[in-house]
């Protein structure tokens, strides 16, 4: 039941490896697409993972373009603040890859457009907030998936 969870250019080191902690406890897969935000010797991101980083299943990618040729015939569902759909409609299934964009900007808009069909958003309930922390969003939408799975 793997689910794949994707970071485009990551740029905070913590969040990362609490992400990778997350991959880890949930039984998914991470890829992280360069560039990087920090070095992935950081401390920080080290730390944040405790001394579980070296048990992932990771994959790393040289660039967007990269990943796409890698994974072509994937499944995906593309997360944004920008989605029309919520969450928890997700055409959760095995192996589906969850794309998240890096904690400043999101996702690319060239991403989004090409994508829209495959969109989605975590809502919100209130306007004083414009977007979650990137990994307290993995966290709820991969485990959701994993309650939709797993149901």
């Amino acid at each position: 039941m793997p689910l794949n969870i994707v970071l485009i250019e990551p740029e905070i080191p913590n969040n990362t490896g609490n992400i990778g902690r997350l991959a880890l406890a949930a039984g998914s897969n991470l890829h992280l697409v360069k560039p990087f935000g920090f070095e992935i010797t950081d401390s920080r991101l080290k730390r944040a993972g405790l001394d579980y980083w070296q048990h992932l299943n990771l994959h790393y990618y040289e660039s967007l373009e990269d990943f796409f040729i890698k994974n072509k015939d994937a499944n995906m569902a593309f997360l944004s603040s920008h989605g029309e759909k919520n969450h928890w409609d997700i055409p959760y299934e095995d192996h589906i890859f969850l794309i998240f964009g890096k904690e400043s900007v999101g996702l690319p808009k060239a991403l989004l457009k090409k994508h829209e069909d495959n969109l989605f958003k975590i809502p919100l309930f209130s306007s004083q907030v414009r977007s979650l922390n990137l990994a307290n969003a993995v966290s709820i939408v991969v485990y959701e998936g994993i309650r939709q799975i797993t149901s």
